[in-house]
């Protein structure tokens, strides 16, 4: 047996990482607006990962002496009417607003996945039902139907990622069973069928891991739209309860009363908002374009 040469194998594997550094760049540099909004979405990760340190007081803390203070070497973006910092709000927010963005979408995605691959594998009448059911919950716009959902589960964070993840199962599952559908006629697949291979394994290895690269793309896609549901239902009331910072609830408790006195409670938020829907938005548009086949042309 020959032996083995440690140098030439370090210089492959430095080739080989240099050439995945490269092509990482290459994308990057094509799609400049997906790699911006990957940046976005990692600095809110951060964020939300190391907020006990980045924020500079408690979130919850109440001081009536600082109520109302403009945004200033002490408080970066003021205080609000119980005297609460707004920078370490918006830091602990983070957390909220990523944990039922990643949340609802990764339980949507994954009952979708499910009901698709059933649905569009088995066919017959449970493809059938799983279609009927699938159009009786896109009859309702997301934000309906979370609204519902969350009105009859209760305000907290894990009925509102449960609210958010159901209306997103149709959609998920309308894709995978697509997918599958065209899958399951080609060849590698009768051929595991010839070799005596069950029903399921065939399912699980061989049509899920080809459903993979749209199922990234619809899940990236949906989440600045499960931030910015989460956001609306804060708003509205029936999000994250008080006294947990949540955008959508900062929004709600100054948009009226103190949009002109107050403008920093207003306008921070919004903006922490935009810019988590806004990259979330590149990312998935730039995902879209690098893995669906149809988008490279």
């Amino acid at each position: 047996m020959a032996a083995i040469d440690f140098d030439v194998e370090l210089r492959r594997a430095g080739a080989h990482a240099t050439g995945g550094w490269r092509r990482v760049l290459f994308l990057a540099q094509r799609h400049v607006l997906g790699a911006a909004g990957l940046v976005i979405m990692t600095v809110f990760v951060f964020t939300a990962i190391f907020a006990d340190f980045i924020a500079r007081y408690d979130p919850l803390s109440i001081d009536s002496a600082r109520a109302l203070a403009r945004p200033s070497l002490a408080h970066w973006m003021g205080t609000d009417s119980f005297g609460r910092d707004v920078f370490s709000r918006i830091i602990h927010g983070a957390r909220i607003s990523l944990a039922v963005g990643i949340g609802s979408t990764a339980l949507g995605g994954t009952i979708g996945v499910i009901v698709g691959l059933t649905s569009g594998y088995l066919s017959g009448w449970v493809d059938l039902v799983f279609q009927r059911v699938s159009d009786v919950l896109q009859a309702l716009p997301l934000l309906v139907l979370a609204l519902v959902m969350t009105a009859a589960l209760g305000p907290s964070l894990p009925n509102v990622i449960i609210a958010i993840a159901i209306p997103l199962i149709p959609t998920v599952a309308r894709v995978i069973r697509a997918n599958t559908l065209a899958l399951r006629e080609l060849p590698f697949i009768e051929a595991a069928k010839s070799i005596g291979m069950s029903e399921v394994r065939i399912a699980l290895r061989h049509v899920l891991p080809n459903t993979l690269a749209p199922l990234i793309v619809l899940a990236t896609a949906q989440l600045g739209s499960t931030i910015l549901t989460e956001a609306s239902l804060s708003f509205l009331g029936l999000g994250i309860p008080e006294p947990y910072p949540s955008w959508g609830r900062m929004l709600s408790e100054s948009a009226a009363e103190y949009v002109r006195t107050a403008p920093w409670l207003v306008i921070f938020p919004g903006i922490a908002i935009s810019l988590a829907v806004f990259g979330a938005n590149l990312f998935g548009d730039a995902l879209r374009d690098i893995l669906d086949p149809r988008q490279r042309g």
